[in-house]
């Protein structure tokens, strides 16, 4: 019997999780079927559950339901219970396990793949929600000088820097937070990573371009077209722009080493999907 996996969520139709996964699984010859499940806002934890009665093995979660996720799960790995929420579980007979593999992907993406060193960095993490949560601890323990969380809600961003603090501390990080008016004060950044909402509403950057330091990088956590606006921006204004495809692909195989310990080789898989990406 094949195991099953699926990324669960609401909208789901556009996923790219299934073709990602079934590279992995030809590369590692790990046998196993991947799809996509769509369920109703207010029925997931039954979909899970569905699922998972059905003998499958794990999925992915995706909006709006990560933070649903780790309240399902009897046990959660440290960095998922420090983001608060999750995005992959792993059906276990002894219980379930949450983690959240979003920001080790983004990591891995930006120092691994792009080449882009974080330790010592001035980084301005643009958003306070689920995105931002979830990648911020990995984002501490890569050691940037200084990180500084900036949102339309100061106050949010406080809350989510006063629950990193201690991460902070351990890692040497000098962690501030801010409204985003507020942002180019705190600055010039060497790193901007935008996990807001709006590529999704289809704005260039909620912040201005005076928060990028001469020579920065800028990233946004979407791809295709709802991160060029974003891409477009960070290029006028001489920085060097990276989209969040690598992280989509990272974070997926990281959450295939957790379901099968086998840990594929992102850079093939990325490659043909931005070749995919940007054909489309």
């Amino acid at each position: 019997m094949i195991d099953r996996y699926a990324v669960i969520g609401h909208p789901v139709a556009h996923s790219r999780s299934p073709a990602i996964h079934a590279a992995f699984s030809a590369q590692t010859g790990q046998a196993l079927d991947y799809t996509r499940l769509e369920c109703p806002l207010d029925g997931f934890a039954a979909a899970v559950r569905a699922f998972a009665d059905r003998g499958a093995r794990g999925c992915n979660v995706t909006v709006p339901f990560k933070f649903d996720a780790l309240a399902l799960a009897a046990q959660a790995t440290d960095r998922a219970r420090l983001a608060g929420a999750a995005n992959t579980l792993r059906f276990d007979a002894a219980g379930w396990l949450a983690d959240n593999t979003d920001g080790v992907g983004l990591v891995q993406d930006l120092q691994q793949a792009a080449g882009w060193a974080l330790a010592g960095t001035r980084l301005l993490l643009v958003g306070a929600g689920g995105a931002a949560a979830g990648v911020l601890g990995p984002l501490l323990a890569a050691g940037p000088a200084r990180l500084v969380l900036a949102n339309r809600s100061p106050d949010k961003a406080l809350a989510l820097a006063q629950r990193h603090a201690a991460v902070a501390a351990q890692h040497g990080v000098a962690l501030a937070a801010c409204g985003l008016a507020d942002a180019p004060a705190l600055g010039p950044f060497d790193i901007v990573v935008n996990a807001s909402a709006s590529s999704l509403a289809g704005q260039a950057a909620p912040v201005d371009a005076a928060v990028l330091a001469p020579g920065a990088r800028a990233v946004d956590l979407m791809y295709g077209p709802a991160a060029a606006p974003f891409l477009a921006w960070a290029q006028a204004a001489g920085a060097q722009a990276r989209d969040g495809l690598g992280m989509l692909v990272a974070q997926a195989a990281e959450a295939f080493w957790l379901w099968r310990g086998v840990r594929p080789d992102t850079a093939p898989v990325l490659a043909a999907l931005r070749a995919q990406v940007d054909a489309g």
